[in-house]
């Protein structure tokens, strides 16, 4: 079974998932912006003494930018774990501090945790140009360029990176790697599907975008643009060699943790579950691929689960280990 034929079958799936491909909205395009200097934070909201809201002035984005970091109360320096959210992400805060236990689990660590806020359906990357619907996205310039600098001279961070993220967020903190690998000493992936290079994966992708009213032809171009290629995890895997690589994935059946709160049953099994399996489908290619290559790299295969977040939660308390020892190894 070839990583097309995952592709294809998830795009069906996203096809049925989204109601088809919509229209992007007939906004007028802003034009990018161009950068003229550093980052500069304009404030700092101190949420708590764990819990700060850094607001920053980016000349790559042309606006400003929250990030909230989870840190120790006290001063010295410490490593830094960048986490980004899914397709949903929201402008107020990540979702992992809105529906995880993040905040008390990291209560303690020695680490800052990095989340960005925002970047619905960007896939954290840098865009061709500006989207009517999206508007401008340059994620990995904001993240790899603009970012680093500031969490290490506000924050205390000592210049050492690790990267994670869950299903859009996951497969960007595998792009982000490849890309940037002298920036990240590992990657941490929940529920993601790294393949963006083959056709059937490009409409995956096409479609995740568009399910939000976005044109990925914004992002990386026509299909025969060389940008797909460029971030394409399974076409640039060799540059993944030496990393700390982390990924987990259920097998779509749900488990109690479906069935809790205001969880809809329906919509855990049209939607969560089939999403996993395609995961798991994809995660298990990925593996072939490093293993083609012999690039060392930990595959969790939980025993039940669907694509949401109470396993992403799971899996991150379960993953916290790996990534202290990438941080201070």
């Amino acid at each position: 079974m070839g990583r097309r034929f995952f592709a294809t079958a998830s795009l069906a799936l996203a096809l049925v998932l989204s109601g088809g491909v919509p229209s992007a909205v007939g906004a007028p395009i802003p034009a990018l912006p161009r950068p003229g200097g550093p980052a500069t934070v304009v404030s700092v909201d101190e949420l708590t003494p764990t819990r700060s809201a850094l607001f920053i002035d980016s000349p790559a984005m042309g606006r400003i930018v929250q990030v909230q970091v989870l840190h120790p109360a006290s001063e010295g320096p410490r490593p830094s774990f960048y986490l980004l959210d899914g397709v949903d992400s929201t402008d107020d805060e990540s979702s992992w501090t809105k529906k995880t236990d993040i905040v008390d689990f990291v209560a303690g660590k020695n680490v800052n945790v990095v989340l960005p806020v925002g970047g619905m359906a960007s896939y954290y990357t840098d865009w061709q140009k500006a989207d009517p619907a999206l508007g401008v996205n340059m994620w990995e310039t904001f993240l790899t360029k603009e970012l680093p600098p500031i969490i290490d001279g506000e924050m205390n961070g000592n210049g050492v990176r690790a990267i994670g993220g869950l299903s859009m967020g996951g497969q960007a903190a595998l792009i982000l790697t490849s890309r940037n690998p002298d920036l990240y000493r590992g990657s941490f992936v929940f529920s993601a599907c790294p393949d963006t290079g083959s056709p059937a994966s490009q409409n995956l992708v096409r479609v995740t975008v568009a399910s939000r009213g976005g044109d990925a032809t914004n992002m990386w171009g026509p299909a025969s643009d060389p940008d797909w290629q460029a971030h394409d995890p399974w076409t640039n895997a060799e540059r993944l060699r030496g990393k700390v690589l982390y990924m987990s994935v259920g097998n779509g059946v749900p488990g109690n943790n479906d069935f809790q709160g205001d969880i809809d049953a329906a919509t855990v099994l049209s939607e969560g579950a089939p999403l996993e399996v395609g995961a798991l489908i994809c995660t298990k290619e990925f593996q072939s691929r490093l293993d083609s290559l012999g690039i060392p790299a930990q595959f969790v295969y939980r025993p039940i689960g669907t694509h949401s977040w109470p396993y992403w939660q799971d899996d991150l308390h379960d993953a916290w280990p790996t990534i202290e020892s990438a941080l201070t190894s």
